[in-house]
């Protein structure tokens, strides 16, 4: 049995962040299918933006000297038009938002701000500033800047940015194949009959859907036997995923086989426990070219250690330039007391910017029913005997796909 010394919860995210390499499979998607994916190239704008020199209101375009007069209006300019310069002394434009700003004209006054407008005449306010409601080509990016970092997760606001560009299609990070398993022959699985000694596979599920919300997709491949040489042949099918993540079978107990099946397969252990509540029995490693993730079989504590200690390793295999959670600073609703020297995890609700621990921080790593009351999980470090009503703590929202 190989003997690894135990880190605390932040010392195995590091350890484990570091240990991972990113998918080198890539593929080319257009736009409309690209929301969510990981772009694996930088790209460059191709145009300007804006492409031209366009007015940000409607109103009137003129020369600053001009501010203060009564001027004639030389033509009406709408967007889409190409106007040609052809401003006269004391003459300016009617001009539309988004409209080309001609050459001959620097400043726009808004139309409400002007004087006495008429289809012929207008009066500038004296006191327009020069430049004001003029959009400059390439001001908000230049052609041969960087529209779009390698490594980002595409948003709808990034495949907007791709449309002004006339990108139609990108490179991509291929997805990861992830394989989910559990362990326990008590298991029944949600379609099959289960008697009183029996109980229904949640963690698969959950920890499917927990990883469909932050964009990755698992593969279901069933019940990892309780019997040592089923189990190790099992894992020897599984090489061609880039992560297996299972659920039960991890502690030392005598049935607890699973961490002895994946070393006799090759596994190279980050860590096999965690100074954490809940989630002590954690264990992950590379085995071949893959990574094992091996989360206890308590419920809560499996989708609780999935979702803040697999997602942001995950994110780094994609390709993803940001891969850590985003972190809160809120304060809390109501006094809380740990028993300290171990990292705690401690669900909890959002009411009026505050954060209420869930039942008072009091409930057990088996069951369900207190992660689906809360919306968001408080972090407290090894040396945190708790806090007062009122201190301000790291918090994060459960579900919350942001990066820091």
């Amino acid at each position: 049995m190989i003997k690894l010394d135990t880190p605390s919860f932040r010392e195995a995210l590091d350890l484990a962040l570091k240990s991972a390499s990113v998918t080198k499979e890539r593929e080319i998607v257009t736009i409309e299918r690209a929301w969510g994916r990981v772009l694996a190239e930088d790209l460059v704008v191709r145009k300007n933006l804006p492409a031209f020199d366009n007015s940000a209101m409607d109103g009137f375009a003129f020369r600053h000297e001009d501010a203060g007069k009564r001027l004639k209006i030389a033509a009406t300019i709408f967007a889409g038009d190409r106007p040609v310069p052809s401003l006269k002394v004391g003459e300016c434009y009617r001009i539309m938002t988004g409209a080309q700003v001609p050459p001959d004209a620097d400043t726009v006054a808004p139309i409400e701000k002007c004087i006495d407008p008429t289809q012929t005449e207008v009066t500038i306010p004296a006191e327009a500033r020069k430049g004001e409601n003029l959009r400059h080509q390439g001001e908000e990016i230049a052609a041969g800047e960087r529209l779009i970092e390698a490594g980002t997760r595409l948003e709808a606001a990034h495949i907007a940015l791709l449309s002004t560009q006339g990108i139609m299609a990108i490179p991509v990070y291929a997805p990861l194949r992830i394989a989910v398993l559990s362990t326990g022959d008590e298991l029944r699985e949600p379609w099959e009959w289960a008697d009183e000694e029996e109980i229904y596979n949640a963690n698969a599920f959950g920890i499917l859907a927990l990883l469909r919300s932050y964009g990755f997709e698992g593969a279901y491949l069933g019940r990892i036997p309780d019997d040592r040489e089923a189990t190790e042949r099992m894992i020897d099918t599984l090489r061609g995923y880039d992560v297996i993540l299972s659920s039960g079978g991890i502690s030392m107990g005598e049935a607890d086989h699973l961490y002895e099946a994946f070393l006799a397969q090759g596994l190279e252990p980050f860590f096999h426990g965690i100074n954490v509540k809940p989630g002590r029995p954690t264990m992950m490693g590379r085995m071949g070219s893959g990574l094992v993730m091996a989360m206890p079989g308590n419920p809560l504590t499996t989708m609780l250690n999935v979702e803040m200690l697999s997602i942001p390793v995950l994110r780094r295999m994609q390709g993803m330039c940001r891969v850590h959670h985003r972190w809160l600073a809120l304060s809390l609703g109501a006094g809380l007391k740990l028993k300290g020297g171990r990292s705690e995890l401690v669900l909890g609700q959002i009411r009026d910017g505050q954060f209420y621990p869930t039942r008072g921080n009091r409930y057990g790593s088996g069951m369900l029913t207190p992660l689906a009351e809360s919306d968001a999980v408080a972090f407290f470090d090894e040396s945190s005997l708790g806090a007062e009503a009122g201190e301000s703590i790291e918090v994060k929202l459960l579900g919350d796909p942001g990066c820091a």
